[in-house]
């Protein structure tokens, strides 16, 4: 009689095959030597995305607002190719993180682009007066960082003061050399027609100055933007209604796109944001307000939180001189449309063929 001897009782039922692999036996030519080794290193990666994946989870159930930033908001696609689940899975995390991280109740928008909607911005620079309320208010709604420190300060719009002057007979003899106004005419030290002379964090006690015109800068939500070109990671783009928007969480602060916009109007987190609570905007837009992280760039976005509801941005609102109109461009009664129609426009550096959908125009 003939005891058949019985298997091993397993003493690890729940384990992988992968995390039970054995070497196989060794044959003269160690081709089996060869594959058990690649079995060896298959099942170890197996285990450590294992582990890592189990240690997000963990870290996941923190309290601590900071370490909420879960790790699949880490992993997760670029924005504009996500599904709509995962959109909306994507706001739901970040309206938590937001509302603990802020102790207020914070909204993340996800709206798309209005469909028959073009946007776009004129400026009249001879009723601008130089008040900065506009940055004010664009700081405040669109939770810019607002520290001292160096680095801490950031504002989506400049404005640049451009003297008035003219050529004088007077100066005709005042140049150098002196009685001679021969090499350098006396008329160069002083303003010719207008000339840019912006301060970027110019606050003159009085406005308007006297012999002064304005000229607010910010992005130009270009039809070929630049910027757009040279993203490495694809993670600014522009979005169907006109603005140029940016992926957050796709941002890696190479600031190719700072040194491709020729209208200096992106700017970068070189620190930690400085947002304090009670100052923070809880009306958010996923691409749009929403607080973002150290190292990232950031820009106007025409208040995406607002136009994509049917209001103006912010800086258009508290314009007191009424300098400031948006509307729909593909509408012939809109306010742009019939300044575009009507009014003397021009368009920054339009030599350069970026198209900017932000106008310029005097009466």
């Amino acid at each position: 009689m003939t005891l058949k001897k019985s298997p091993a009782p397993d003493t690890n039922p729940q384990c992988s095959p992968a995390c039970s692999a054995r070497p196989a036996p060794v044959v003269a030519d160690g081709t089996a030597t060869k594959s058990s080794r690649r079995n060896f290193l298959l099942a170890g990666g197996t285990v450590s995305v294992s582990s890592l994946m189990g240690a997000a989870a963990l870290m996941a159930q923190t309290d601590d607002p900071k370490a909420t930033v879960e790790w699949a908001e880490h992993f997760q696609t670029n924005y504009r190719l996500m599904t709509p689940a995962e959109k909306a899975e994507a706001r739901a995390r970040l309206e938590r993180r937001y509302s603990a991280q802020y102790s207020k109740k914070v909204t993340v928008d996800t709206t798309e682009a209005l469909p028959g909607v073009l946007m776009g911005y004129a400026l009249n620079i001879r009723k601008c007066i130089g008040c900065r309320r506009c940055v004010k208010a664009c700081v405040e709604e669109n939770n810019q960082t607002r520290g001292k420190e160096p680095g801490q300060r950031i504002e989506w719009i400049q404005v640049l003061k451009m003297e008035r002057g003219e050529f004088s007979q007077d100066k005709m003899n005042a140049g150098y050399p002196e009685g001679l106004g021969i090499q350098v005419g006396g008329n160069a030290y002083s303003p010719a027609g207008q000339v840019l002379e912006g301060k970027y964090y110019d606050e003159p006690a009085a406005v308007p100055e006297k012999d002064a015109t304005y000229m607010p800068i910010a992005c130009m939500q270009c039809e070929k933007p630049p910027c757009v070109k040279v993203c490495p990671v694809r993670t600014t783009y522009r979005e169907a209604d006109g603005p140029v928007v940016i992926d957050y969480n796709w941002c890696i602060g190479c600031r190719m796109c700072m040194g491709a916009c020729p209208y200096w109007a992106r700017r970068i987190n070189l620190t930690t944001p400085v947002l304090p609570k009670d100052e923070m905007n809880p009306v958010t837009h996923y691409l749009g307000n929403r607080p973002r992280m150290r190292g990232v760039v950031e820009k106007c976005h025409w208040c995406l939180q607002r136009t994509r509801q049917g209001r103006y941005p912010a800086c258009v609102e508290v314009c007191p001189v009424g300098a400031r109109k948006f509307g729909n461009l593909l509408d012939p009664e809109s306010e742009v449309s019939l300044i575009l129609a009507r009014k003397n426009v021009f368009r920054l550096k339009a030599e350069l063929n970026t198209f900017p959908k932000f106008f310029y125009f005097y009466d």
